[in-house]
């Protein structure tokens, strides 16, 4: 029988830290609603309880089950004052949580989730993790952790010896391979045996496994500087949407960098040549055969751009200084509104058309600034099948991406 793993994010309305902190964005999601989109996206959670004292949150997580076409797995519980203030445990929060949804959903809870609001890059895989302990692997409980190598230390003002090492002896400098792994309890999700935790009441008993999660990804957010690192990281960490063609009207195109690797071959008289991918050939006969209307926009004034353009059918503009204003024109004489192209780019002169265009996407190698700047970033590097991959995004089932070659290493 599939066991029952209910996922219960306590999210009350108070916050001295950061005030009405589980409303605040990241990404432009709203942290309670990135918690209920991660939990409702783990296979192993049947339903989610969000527990709070807050309508407008309730309303927040509302919405996004509501978006994710899942209302019917979300249960908002109203919080009881006593169990809501500054002094009130999570645990308290989870088990008012545990028992009002198997009474009114009339069924037991096999395994229960505590999910934190104020981890915003918690992942579906990070709950899937401590879910799949508890429920599949025989462990009690289970929580999120991520490997750690640093020397901790204590002012020990009060103790005899005064400042001291927690996990080394400060007589001694180990090297990182010879100290033994330390993990970080990264507070983002934890699971619980459901009749274990109504015994023991609280979130760790028995054995406990430990379910590592990428350190990149370890944040809680507890004052201001935390949510503007928050929001600082999610261009970077949250998962790029991908467009489809009902979102652009006309595919843009970088060369260098983007359709090449970047590098150029010189012979001995001067002459340039480049490596391009077979599969962004195809990918661009693909859009072209869709009527797709597509540019080459390049800044390098040579005759392999457009070489290059003639073979695949494709109008190109090259030896262009500001990039931005020939896309802002091009769209005009086309009569396309600029935030309906899809622009592709892989370095810092790409910006400005990044700036004005709905969909700027950069190649799997680009800068990390244009990364940054980006809606949506390719798996493949420029010049090894990105613009293949971007087709296949547009034209869904008609053009199956395939795994693009090896990049070479040196």
């Amino acid at each position: 029988m599939t066991p029952t793993v209910l996922a219960v994010i306590p999210a009350r309305g108070g916050s001295k830290g950061v005030p009405a902190k589980n409303l605040a964005e990241v990404g432009s999601i709203p942290l309670v609603a990135r918690a209920v989109r991660a939990a409702l996206g783990a296979p192993e959670v049947t339903d989610v309880v969000v527990t709070t004292d807050d309508a407008a949150i309730a309303r927040a997580a509302r919405t996004a089950a509501a978006d994710l076409g899942a209302a019917d797995r979300l249960h908002c519980v109203e919080r009881p004052a006593a169990i809501a203030g500054d002094t009130a445990t999570s645990e308290a929060a989870v088990l008012h949580a545990l028992d009002v949804y198997e009474a009114e959903r009339a069924r037991s809870v096999d395994v229960v989730l505590l999910v934190q609001c104020t981890s915003p890059f918690v992942s579906r895989e990070d709950i899937d993790g401590v879910a799949r302990a508890v429920a599949h692997e025989g462990a009690d409980t289970a929580v999120t952790v991520a490997p750690f190598h640093g020397f901790v230390w204590r002012d020990g003002a009060a103790v005899e010896e005064g400042t001291y090492g927690v996990n080394h002896d400060k007589s001694v400098r180990p090297r990182r391979q010879d100290r033994p792994q330390d993990y970080l309890e990264t507070g983002a999700a934890y699971a619980m045996d459901a009749a274990g935790f109504r015994t023991h009441r609280h979130r760790f008993f028995g054995h406990t496994a430990l379910v590592a999660t990428d350190p990149a990804r370890v944040l809680e957010i507890d004052d201001p500087h935390d949510l503007a690192r928050a929001r600082a990281l999610a261009p970077l960490l949250d998962p790029s949407p991908l467009p489809s063609l009902a979102d652009v009207d006309a595919v843009v195109l970088d060369f260098d960098g983007t359709q090449t690797d970047d590098r150029v071959m010189v012979d001995s008289d001067g002459r340039e040549t480049v490596a391009v991918h077979r599969g962004d050939g195809l990918g661009i006969a693909a859009l072209r055969k869709a009527g797709v209307p597509l540019l080459i926009l390049s800044t390098e004034q040579n005759p392999v751009v457009a070489a290059r353009a003639r073979k695949l059918q494709v109008p190109v503009l090259h030896g262009i200084d500001r990039k931005d204003e020939a896309l802002k024109q091009w769209c005009g004489e086309q009569d396309i509104a600029p935030d309906r192209v899809l622009y592709v780019g892989n370095d810092v002169n790409d910006l400005g058309c990044f700036a004005l265009a709905g969909w700027p996407v950069a190649v799997g190698s680009a800068h990390d600034s244009v990364r940054a700047a980006a809606r949506a970033v390719t798996t493949a590097p420029g010049g090894y099948g990105a613009i293949r991959e971007i087709a296949a995004w547009l034209l869904g089932p008609t053009l199956t991406t395939t795994p693009a070659p090896a990049v070479p290493t040196t």
